[in-house]
C-alpha cells in the first residue's frame, strides 16, 4: 500500500547524542516530507516514535547535504547541534567519509569524525548582540533584566543561560516554560541552568523551547560555554556534563565546536496508513 504521494512507507533512523534523541528522515532526491502535523505526530512517544528533534536531510545546495530541524510540538528549530552530529555520523558511515559540509539555517557547517569515534561540528560564531539572539528590545546580553541574571546567546536559536550554585537543585520543569515564554524573547528561548563544578568543567540542565526537558542540548552546551567564558568563569575549552552524558565545547576563532558521542539506535519504516493520518 502506498500513500497519496506514491511512497510505500517512509524509512527513518533513530539516533541519540548524549541522550538527546532524534528521528532522521532522508529526503535527498525528493521533496521534503515533514509537515507540522507529521512532526507533532511523530514526536508523540505513545502514538508516534518520540524525539527531542526531527532532522530531515535534503540535497546539499552548495554543501554535501542540507538539514532542516523540527521540534516535537510541530514547530521549526533553527539549529540542533547534537542532531547535526548524529546526521553527520549517519551520512559519513554511508559514504565512507570522515568530513562533511552541512547547510543549515546557520549557514554551511563542517562536521568531522575524530579518531576516538566521536563526531564534532563547527556550530558557527555565537550571536552576542540583542538583535541577533534575538531579544525584543535593546538589552545587555551579558546581564539580562530577568530573575537569575541570565546571559543571552544566539546559536541559530536563542538561549538564556543561568549560572547557579547547583544545577541539580533547580526546578527545571517549573522555571523552564516561564522563561521560554518571557516577552523578552520574541521567538521564545531555550533555557539552561549551569554550575561550575571544577576549572573548565560545567554541569548543565536544559529546557528546550518547543520540546521541554531534554537529556542534552548541543546548541545549549555551546551557549553555556560561550556565556561562561564571557562571564570570566572558564576558558574557551570546557567539558560539560549533561543529564545524558558528557559533551566538549571549544570556542575557537572560526566558531564554536561541539564534540560528543553518537549512537545509532534503530531503523524503521512509517506505514502508509500512519502517513495518511498525519499528512
Amino acid at each position: 500500500m502506498k500513500d497519496a504521494r506514491g511512497i510505500a512507507g517512509l524509512p527513518f533512523t533513530k539516533m541519540h547524542g548524549a541522550g538527546n534523541h532524534f528521528v532522521i528522515l532522508d529526503s535527498r532526491g525528493r521533496e521534503a516530507m515533514t509537515t507540522p502535523a507529521l512532526a507533532l505526530a511523530l514526536g508523540d512517544p505513545q502514538r508516534g516514535v518520540g524525539f527531542d528533534q526531527l532532522a530531515e536531510i535534503r540535497d546539499g545546495d552548495g554543501a554535501d547535504i542540507t538539514l532542516d530541524f523540527w521540534n516535537n510540538d510541530g514547530s521549526r528549530a533553527g539549529a540542533c547541534g547534537n542532531a547535526t552530529r548524529c546526521v553527520a555520523d549517519h551520512v559519513m558511515r554511508g559514504t565512507g567519509r570522515d568530513r562533511l559540509t552541512i547547510r543549515t539555517a546557520r549557514g554551511v557547517l563542517l562536521a568531522e569524525r575524530l579518531a576516538d569515534g566521536r563526531v564534532n561540528v563547527n556550530m558557527g560564531p555565537p550571536l552576542l548582540d540583542w538583535a541577533g539572539v534575538p531579544l525584543a528590545r535593546a538589552t545587555n546580553t551579558l546581564h539580562l533584566p530577568l530573575p537569575g541574571d541570565p546571559v543571552a546567546v544566539g546559536m541559530g536559536n536563542p538561549h538564556a543561560v543561568h549560572f547557579v550554585p547547583d544545577a541539580e537543585a533547580v526546578d527545571l520543569a517549573g522555571l523552564g516554560p516561564k522563561i521560554e515564554h518571557d516577552p523578552l524573547f520574541p521567538e521564545r528561548t531555550n533555557v539552561e541552568f549551569v554550575s561550575l563544578t571544577s576549572p573548565d568543567h560545567l554541569r548543565m540542565r536544559v529546557w528546550e523551547r518547543g520540546t521541554g526537558i531534554t537529556l542534552a542540548c548541543g546548541s545549549g552546551a555551546c551557549a553555556a560555554a560561550v556565556a561562561a567564558h564571557r562571564r570570566g568563569l572558564t576558558g574557551r575549552h570546557v567539558v560539560i556534563d549533561v543529564d545524558g552524558g558528557t559533551l566538549e565545547v571549544e570556542w575557537r576563532e572560526d566558531g564554536v565546536w561541539l564534540t560528543g558521542p553518537v549512537v545509532h539506535v534503530f531503523d524503521g519504516v512509517l506505514s502508509p496508513e500512519y502517513l495518511a493520518l498525519h499528512a
